[in-house]
């Protein structure tokens, strides 16, 4: 999160689809094949890595990755490696979309070429830069023209283990000869010969390797700039270096990517209260289609956009389960046939669909991680099909293989009916209790129109995909996809309590694969478990609550010299984070070695990086001290320190002030008190609620639905006229119109209108907060350095002036 200014917060967050590469370069051996993977990078910061494809020159990846970016960047980048056992990874090429960019391909499936990576094209970062035309008398007593240069980056001196050196180092060159110096004007003789002059500024990283210093980046800045002033200090972007070689074209195959960039400006909360009173209200309209959720859906082309801002907006003010009973009972009603119930992708299913990923998510980890984890690591065969069969495999045994696994996770998951959570089960109960009342002759639809979703949309899918429900972290390998494959389909249709099962699969080997299921205890067991998460008698668990690991991973950290006399130094560890505790251990499958109760972390931020010269740091502090911690990158950083601060939010003991900087030497780097235990010297940022029905930025969705709305806006004027049309001529609807569901004209109309109104309120909002941003905007300062070509031009269009200007 980036705070612009007091009142509004800048989000920015971004959704990558990593597809394939193809027709990559072959590797200069007899194999010629290569071991990819792919990373995904702010500028040059690593947030994620794919698995590696082995043994192609045109790897599938199949992997998505979100994040929050908790700060501001030039380029969103694509790197692909080749691995190496022995040597370093070699990098083959690269595709940079720059941050202005992003929008161009805004969801879309996007074949780019992969560029060459070199020294010279690999820069980040900003220097700030003074010039000053001096008068110095020489030795003989004539006056001449000095520059005066004073740079923050420079190679005179090494700074060594900081990314911010700072050099305040002058340094002089002579502009012009004492003979043709004069005081009228500076450049009134050789104002050509100046004109051509510039300053360059090279940055280097100082190596003692015997490949020699590291190009971090160039500014070339001509001297014209003086013209108008004899001084000059601004920041400005480093540059890739020109070397003036033509680059020659080259072709290293091309990636296929999927890009959402999103950037919310979101206000304080009231600028938000009639648009989001009136979606709140939307579960006591009636008819429901009349409200302005409704209204959402029907607007916007894909049902999935409409609901996921709105199940995140009702989960927030508690009010999920209202508004899915009302549009789930509204579309009950307009379903004809029982064995359609909820088939199409409607509001209802994607409203559901989402509020299960979101609420279920824990409910996942406990039930199928433990057995997922198993079949991607152990790649049991399991293959039944006779014409895919490998030498050497036996049908038998592969079928007994994944009878097993199909076993296990049936059982697993018809005995965790407990488990499910409340939101989930009150939504069940609620589209049993409609069906149920809907087809009263009926007597199994009370089961179908639950097994709907937590078998054929829940269980299945996470089987079928399990890194997209978090359940593993890369897309599975082509032999554990198709296990994942055979148990899904198997669990669906044990879940779908159809009367001819084995009918319903169109491979031969599935129906024989099936005959083992085909008795009533499994139907059985299926019912039971359906009856039990839709009750609503259902009786609350949370008494043997079990741990459930919420995050894990690397990371390195400081010891934190619980003996006297210990070594404070630095080491890799696995830590893991339960709903109970926060732990590290050697590796992974290790004993902890040491272990924090989640009641002892008193407060969890962000350490300077001046106290170590470590960037992505942050501090675990418990009642005797901090446990120092580096995450492997900026965006991993920010989700440690969410969730750990979710899961201790409510403590009793939560600190209000702390130390945003280490103790070392004896004091507190902060604020120099040399007692160890002295109070903090700085206000703990806010913390996250640890309820999932808070756990929601809520002002953020409200922001995302009138962007909705304002998208669609020539179709909410639409769904005016066709209220209009209804209302007057009351027959048969014209074809433009058709598409939408009005069954009360009026009552659309009056909401209609309230969304356009509460729209338009927020369009001139963010109108204003565009003017004023632009005349707050300092081009040449820290937050807006020389060389954002795409700043410069919005500033020359809007004042018409220079852009140098600092």
């Amino acid at each position: 999160m980036e705070v612009e200014e007091e009142g509004l917060r800048v989000l920015q967050s971004v959704k990558v689809k990593i597809g394939e590469a193809k027709n990559m370069p072959p590797y200069p051996g007899p194999n010629k094949m290569r071991d990819c993977y792919c990373t995904v990078n702010l500028d040059q910061e690593e947030v994620f890595r794919t698995k590696i494809v082995e043994k192609s020159l045109c790897p599938f990846y199949g992997e998505d990755f979100y994040c929050e970016i908790p700060r501001t960047f030039r380029y969103l980048s694509f790197y692909i490696f080749d691995r190496d056992v022995f040597r370093r990874d070699s990098i083959i090429g690269k595709v940079a979309i720059k941050k202005e960019e992003l929008q161009k391909y805004h969801n879309r499936d996007t074949w780019f070429p992969l560029q060459p990576v070199d020294a010279d094209s690999e820069v980040q970062g900003k220097v700030h830069l003074e010039l000053r035309l001096s008068e110095v008398i020489t030795d003989s007593g004539t006056i001449c023209h000095k520059l005066a240069t004073r740079s923050e980056l420079k190679k005179t001196k090494v700074k060594r283990k900081t990314n911010n050196p700072q050099f305040d180092e002058v340094f002089y060159f002579e502009v012009t000869r004492p003979c043709s110096y004069s005081r009228k004007s500076h450049f009134d003789v050789e104002e050509e010969h100046v004109e051509k002059m510039e300053i360059r500024i090279d940055l280097w990283n100082a190596s003692n390797l015997k490949f020699g210093d590291e190009f971090l980046g160039e500014l070339r800045l001509p001297l014209k700039i003086l013209k108008q002033s004899s001084s000059h200090q601004a920041w400005y972007f480093l540059q890739p270096r020109d070397n003036g070689k033509p680059i020659k074209p080259v072709d290293l195959g091309s990636l296929r990517l999927n890009v959402v960039y999103t950037e919310d400006h979101v206000f304080l909360s009231h600028y938000y209260d009639p648009l989001r009173d009136l979606l709140l209200k939307s579960a006591d309209v009636e008819p429901v289609s009349a409200s302005a959720a409704h209204v959402l859906g029907e607007v916007c082309r894909e049902k999935q956009e409409a609901a996921m801002p709105l199940v995140r907006l009702f989960l927030h003010y508690g009010r999920i389960v209202p508004f899915i009973s009302a549009i789930a009972n509204a579309e009950i009603n307009r379903t004809l046939d029982p064995n359609t119930i909820f088939r199409g992708n409607s509001l209802t299913s994607k409203c559901i669909d989402e509020t299960m990923k979101l609420a279920g998510r824990h409910y996942l980890q406990v039930t199928l991680k433990p057995i997922v984890d198993e079949i991607c690591e152990v790649h049991k065969p399991c293959e039944i099909d006779p014409v895919k069969l490998k030498d050497g495999e036996n049908l038998e045994s592969n079928m007994d293989n994944l009878r097993q696994y199909v076993e296990r996770i049936f059982n697993v998951v018809t005995n965790s009916g407990m488990s499910c959570p409340t939101v989930m089960c009150d939504i069940f109960f609620s589209l049993r209790e409609s069906a149920a009342k809907r087809f009263q002759g009926d007597t199994d639809v009370r089961y179908t129109a639950v097994s709907s979703f937590i078998f054929l949309r829940f269980f299945a899918p996470a089987i079928l995909s399990p890194n997209l429900f978090q359940l593993h972290p890369h897309h599975p390998d082509p032999l554990t996809a198709r296990t994942l494959t055979l148990v899904s389909k198997t669990i669906q249709t044990l879940g779908s309590l159809s009367k001819s099962k084995s009918a319903s699969f169109k491979e031969s080997y599935m129906a024989t694969f099936y005959e083992h299921f085909n008795e009533q205890k499994y139907t059985d067991s299926v019912r039971n478990f359906l009856d039990l998460i839709s009750s609503s008698g259902r009786r609350d668990h949370k008494s043997i609550e079990q741990p459930i690991v919420l995050k894990e991973g690397f990371m390195i950290k400081r010891a934190q010299g619980r003996n006297r006399f210990g070594i404070k130094n630095f080491k890799k560890r696995w830590f893991r984070l339960t709903n109970h505790e926060f732990t590290y251990h050697k590796h992974k499958a290790d004993h902890p070695l040491y272990n924090i109760p989640i009641e002892n972390i008193l407060a969890v931020e962000k350490l300077e990086e001046e106290s170590f010269k470590m960037k992505n740091m942050f501090q675990v502090i418990q009642p005797e001290r901090a446990l120092y911690i580096q995450a492997n990158n900026c965006v991993e950083a920010k989700d440690w320190i969410d969730i750990l601060t979710k899961v201790s939010q409510c403590n009793k003991k939560r600190l209000t002030m702390y130390h945003p900087s280490a103790y070392l030497n004896g004091h507190w780097l902060c604020c120099k008190t040399s007692a160890d235990c002295a109070p903090g010297c700085t206000p703990c940022t806010g913390g996250l609620p640890a309820n999932i029905q808070l756990d929601v930025d809520g002002d953020r969705e409200t922001e995302h639905i009138y962007s909705l709305y304002n998208t669609y806006r020539t179709k909410l004027e639409k769904m005016q006229e066709a209220c209009g049309s209804k209302s007057v001529y009351d027959g048969p609807e014209q074809e433009e119109y058709s598409t939408f569901v009005i069954d009360d004209p009026q009552k659309t109309y009056k909401v209609l209108k309230q969304i356009i109104a509460a729209v338009e309120t927020l369009v001139m909002e963010h109108a204003q907060y565009k003017r004023n941003k632009f005349k707050r905007t300092k081009y040449g300062s820290q937050e807006h350095p020389i060389g954002d070509k795409p700043l410069q031009c919005y500033i020359t269009q809007n004042s018409g002036g220079s852009t140098n200007s600092v």
